[in-house]
């Protein structure tokens, strides 16, 4: 298949693979799709974009956004609810010109996810943070000082969130649902392989002689760039989100680790840190 190795030439190769795949209104084409174009953005828009949110994208993401950026079409989500088949047209990758108020809501449910796994649902609290606080309001000093040390967490789709810092060796794409937070690919090439990975027919069938069915596998060469990006490397860093990702044990895998020796057969997902607490 040769998947280029250089950023624009894959990202062009991303367009026009795509595209292909969308301009035929077949079985092959995921619903909604049909006939849909990129929209990448020009030089000014993307200043414009950085003006108005005072951010200011890495080159990776630059690029990005001048190639592919937004498609001109919704996404067509189905799903049952009570019975009944419901279908939902959603956005695709957050478009920076017309998004404005999913991508402010993205922003603002990262802090107020992550709160309250702190908070309520999992009792989450980083070694880092000390001993943990009966005062709600002093776990909360504590807390919003950590968020506010992170680096700028960009929306691209859904919980996906481009980890925008120009000192990193690695430009990671994380995903992120309250303290459940997944590296989903170190830089743009690896992640738009895992996100676009039904839209790129990058799958081959293989038979199981077990089940005597087909399944679906990643062809050799994309799962050769998964394995290579996932590798151990000691310059893998994210200024502070890190400790929250090997908090819990799903995360280690992304940093090229493994919590559970080679040989566990089981691998649940549990705190890798208990807080001693305040008595």
């Amino acid at each position: 298949m040769n998947i280029p190795s250089n950023l624009t030439d894959f990202l062009y190769w991303i367009k026009e693979r795509t595209e292909k795949l969308w301009s035929v209104d077949d079985e092959n084409c995921p619903k909604g799709f049909y006939s849909a174009k990129w929209q990448g953005l020009s030089e000014e828009q993307i200043h414009q974009v950085e003006r108005k949110y005072e951010v200011s994208f890495t080159p990776e993401h630059r690029e990005f956004l001048k190639i592919l950026h937004a498609i001109d079409k919704k996404e067509i989500v189905e799903y049952e609810d009570e019975g009944e088949m419901i279908a939902e047209e959603c956005t695709f990758f957050y478009n920076w010109l017309e998004n404005e108020a999913e991508i402010i809501s993205h922003i603002r449910f990262i802090y107020k996810s992550i709160w309250n796994d702190v908070n309520s649902v999992n009792h989450v609290w980083l070694k880092s943070w000390g001993l943990k606080p009966k005062s709600l309001e002093r776990k909360k000093e504590v807390f919003d000082e950590w968020f506010s040390k992170l680096p700028q967490l960009l929306p691209v789709r859904n919980s996906s969130c481009v980890v925008n810092s120009k000192n990193l060796k690695w430009n990671p794409v994380v995903s992120i649902s309250g303290s459940d937070v997944i590296i989903v690919g170190w830089d743009f090439r690896t992640y738009l392989l895992y996100e676009l990975r039904e839209h790129l027919d990058i799958y081959i069938n293989v038979f199981d002689e077990e089940d005597q069915m087909f399944y679906p596998e990643l062809i050799d060469e994309v799962q050769k760039i998964f394995n290579e990006n996932y590798k151990y490397d000691e310059a893998k860093d994210i200024p502070y989100l890190k400790e929250m990702i090997l908090y819990w044990s799903s995360g280690w895998s992304g940093f090229g680790l493994n919590y559970y020796p080679d040989n566990a057969r089981i691998h649940p997902i549990v705190k890798t840190y208990i807080a001693e607490e305040e008595k």
